[in-house]
């Protein structure tokens, strides 16, 4: 596994990832109709590319498959997070939280903030983050 900063050519992965993701590890959470609102079949790319415009932006990958992590380009780092269905429990979340905290390091940032989806919400607590309201699954 390489983790390295994101380029153009990543987004269609980037968004089949995300979309795949939701689909096969969300759905242990969420009922079809929050799965197909959050992940449907069409995903617009050039909002994604906006929305990954002008943020720090890691991937790990490997010789089969793409994951990515992205954060905020603001004073406060917040995190978008996947990690591939097949990659799960594997060290690629921790290995990109871990690039996520050097660039906060870098920025001379104190925490880390994210909405974790209920399925995440473990793998953020077991990182030391905590919930600041229950309902929005703010962690930081």
């Amino acid at each position: 596994m390489r983790i390295r900063g994101y380029c153009s050519d990543d987004l269609a992965a980037i968004v089949t990832l995300f979309r795949d993701t939701v689909r096969r590890i969300n759905s242990r959470d969420y009922s079809n109709a929050q799965i197909m609102a959050w992940a449907p079949d069409f995903i617009d790319l050039a909002h994604w590319s906006q929305r990954l415009a002008g943020r720090f932006v890691v991937v790990a990958e490997s010789a089969k498959s793409l994951r990515v992590s992205a954060t905020s380009k603001s004073m406060a780092i917040s995190i978008i997070f996947n990690v591939h269905a097949d990659h799960q429990r594997r060290g690629v979340g921790t290995a990109l939280l871990a690039a996520l905290e050097e660039e906060a390091r870098r920025r001379c940032l104190t925490s880390l903030h994210t909405e974790a989806s209920i399925t995440a919400r473990p793998f953020f607590e077991r990182q030391g983050f905590f919930t600041l309201q229950g309902t929005n699954r703010e962690m930081s």
